[in-house]
This record gives structure tokens, sequence and C-alpha cells, in this order.
């Protein structure tokens, strides 16, 4: 495959604030040192292919606690790429942080939840088919959204978050670049700034009522972000020049990659950045991040669509095989408009392996965005499977002082 041929420079016009790319020799040599004719000449065109990978090696003490050192390669956080469904993962914590609070009203995260339509645009909620009882509820949205990533599972994830409190609790963590601001739903910005009314359900009664909400807050839109050559609209009419990604969510890779971390290992950022989950929110969060569609009763999946590697990019997704029992990768992963992006933590109990990694690429040969036309499975995918195998085999073949106790990770997948 000739990759510059597909990817010639006069395809992709784009327009974004970015500055000088970081790249850690070690790692892109390590890389290249594995890497196929195909992975290298991916490697030899960011331009094109808009790549950015963090990998973090994790060394354990004495007493079991991690030590983390992250390598970057071709890291801009002023690079933008479409965050897609990644956003997924901080709309899911920030449910379970809005629930913990509401743990003095007996409510949790198996509340039965309504929502309401109480603005133009708005959909109103309350079933859910897929869940046990029928109900829907944030914990069976957060199921749907991870397990084989939801788009209408993560909007009423949206709506009870609400837009203003979703970005400021998430800017209050330090994450000052993320921009959260439109459902997965053709929807305008006025639509999008304002929320459903949304009651929670116990014992028959309301036990929490949150009004219908419209965010009032400002966010910062003056870099403008102009992708690609032509595009089509929601109405499917094909315009000539770039798709316009300004005001549309905004997820840098570092600031992904972080959530991830937070949610493995809380001890490893400040107290006050951290997500506010108790322990069983947090074995959920972790159980559901790892679980695989065949192994969930409640959604019940078609494996012939939702197969293992579904959402798992990293060292998998290319091709339907079944990944081993005794590796998991706890992650969130997304893919639109070219972008595929996946942040993973992986790890390997038979072989005492563990790391963190990050990565997103845009593969759009056409330059036309919202076609349906993407090279997600000849490049996105490949890429991703084989930078993932690279740092697989380093981490199996180097030296470790003191081998990890991975057994806080080792969940029983048979219960619901």
């Amino acid at each position: 495959m000739n990759l510059k041929r597909l990817f010639p420079a006069l395809l992709l016009t784009v327009s974004s604030a970015s500055a000088q790319p970081s790249t850690d020799g070690w790692l892109d040599s390590l890389i290249r040192s594995g890497a196929s004719a195909f992975l290298k000449q991916v490697l030899d065109q960011p331009d094109s292919f808009r790549y950015q990978v963090i990998y973090t090696r994790i060394d354990r003490d004495r007493h079991n606690r991690p030590h983390f050192h992250s390598y970057y390669l071709h890291m801009d956080r002023n690079l933008y790429f479409n965050p897609a469904s990644t956003v997924k993962l901080p709309a899911a914590l920030v449910a379970l942080e809005k629930l913990h609070a509401l743990h003095r009203r007996g409510i949790d995260r198996d509340t039965p939840m309504v929502t309401d339509s109480s603005y133009s645009g708005q959909t109103a909620v309350a079933e859910d088919t897929s869940a046990r009882d029928g109900l829907p509820s944030v914990g069976q949205y957060i199921r749907r959204v991870f397990l084989v990533s939801d788009n209408e599972a993560y909007n009423r994830l949206y709506e009870f978050d609400g837009q203003a409190y979703l970005n400021r609790s998430l800017w209050r963590k330090g994450y000052r670049d993320v921009r959260i601001t439109r459902r997965f739903v053709v929807m305008d910005e006025d639509q999008n700034r304002h929320t459903n009314a949304i009651r929670l359900v116990k014992d028959g009664r309301v036990a929490y009522y949150q009004p219908p909400a419209y965010n009032t807050d400002s966010f910062d839109f003056s870099q403008p972000v102009l992708i690609g050559r032509a595009h089509y609209d929601w109405k499917d009419s094909l315009h000539a020049g770039p798709m316009d990604f300004t005001r549309h969510n905004n997820l840098p890779v570092e600031d992904l990659a972080r959530m991830v971390r937070s949610v493995m290992f809380p001890a490893s950022v400040p107290r006050k950045d951290r997500f506010r989950l108790d322990a069983k929110d947090r074995r959920f969060l972790l159980q559901y991040m790892s679980e695989l569609p065949r192994e969930s009763r409640y959604p019940k999946y078609d494996t012939s669509e939702y197969f293992d590697s579904y959402t798992k990019f990293f060292f998998f997704r290319a091709g339907r095989s079944e990944i081993p029992s005794y590796i998991r990768s706890f992650n969130k992963a997304g893919w639109s408009y070219g972008f595929l992006t996946d942040a993973a933590y992986l790890v390997d109990f038979r072989n005492r392996v563990e790391f963190l990694v990050t990565g997103t690429i845009y593969v759009n040969s056409d330059g036309i965005l919202n076609d349906d036309r993407y090279d997600y499975e000849q490049i996105g995918f490949p890429f991703f499977r084989e930078i993932g195998q690279i740092l697989y085999r380093y981490e199996c073949s180097r030296i470790r002082k003191y081998l990890p106790d991975l057994s806080e990770f080792k969940l029983d997948y048979s219960t619901e």
C-alpha cells in the first residue's frame, strides 16, 4: 500500500493553533525498530495522519506502589483531533460524581432515571429494554457507553450532568482545555446548551428532581479548526471547502490519558484533581471499561456485530479473533470523521505486564468529511494494533526490579 499516494498534502486543509510537537527519541526509536514497512510509512507522514501517542511505563516499588514515566510521539495539545466517543469517559465520571452527592437520599447508579423532553429537539425516555428491570438508569447508560460506545446512552449522561456542570467539573480538576458542548444527535448550539428535566424515582416516588437547565457559560472558540477539502452537511449536501470543527467537542490527548490514569491509579494525581468515586462505583467503572460485549447479559449483544475488539484498538482491533482471557484493556475508544482514538490501561495477568497508552490518528484519504468513507480498516486499526503489539513485546522483555501485584484489576465478569 502506497500511503503517500493515498495522502497527498493537497487533500488536507487544516487551520488550528499548533506549537512544536514533542517527540521522545527513545519512543520513536523503539516503535520504528519493530515497525513494518506500512507503519514506517505512516510515521513518516505526521502532518497527513495527525497522529499522537503517549506511552506510560509503570514501575512498581517493593510496596507495589506504581511509579510512572511518560514518553511522547508527536504530541501537540493544540493540534485538534475530533475526540468522538472518548468524551463519554468524562461524561460517565461526572455522572457518578453527581450521584455520589445524592447517596444521602438513598439514590445510587441503579435508581431509575426518567428523562423528560423540556426543549426543542429533546427526547423523553422512561424505559430501557436493555436493562434487567426494563428501566433506564445512570448505571445502565454507563454499561452501554463502555461495552459498545452507545451514543444514545451518552446523550442521557450528558443531560443528567448538564452542559455547565459537566464542563465546570472538569475545569475544576485542571482540564481547562476540555470542551464538551455537544450530544451525538443533530442539534444546534442553542439546543445543546439546553438539557432536559430529569427525575430519579425510588419506591414509586420522585427522590430527586433536576429541572431543565441552560448553560450561560462562555467557551473559547477563538482558534479556528478547519479540516479537509470538502464535507457533507447533516442534510447530505456536499460543500466545497473544509469542515469547521471550531465549536465541536475538544479533549486533548494528554488530558484523556490523565483521565484514564486518574481512574486506574487515583493516588497518582493530586486529591483535588481526582474524580470523587467510592470504592463500589470505581469497581463498577473498571468492570465495564474492561468487559467484552460477549460477557454482558444486560445488555445482551449480537457478538457477530459487537465482537471482542469492537472498542479495543490498541493491540487488538484489526481482526475479530477473541481476546485472550489473561489480557484486559481498561479503555475508552472513539471514532468519527476519520479520527480514531483510544486511551487504555493494558494488563497481562499471566506475564504480569502493565502499561498505559493513548493515541489518535486521522485517516481520510479522499479529504471529504462526513462521507462515511474513511480508512479505518486499511490504516487506522492496523496502526493501533501494531503500536500496541510493539509496546507489549517491549514490556514482556524488559527487566523489572519488582513484578506488579495486579490482583486489584482481576474482576469477576460472570455477574452484573
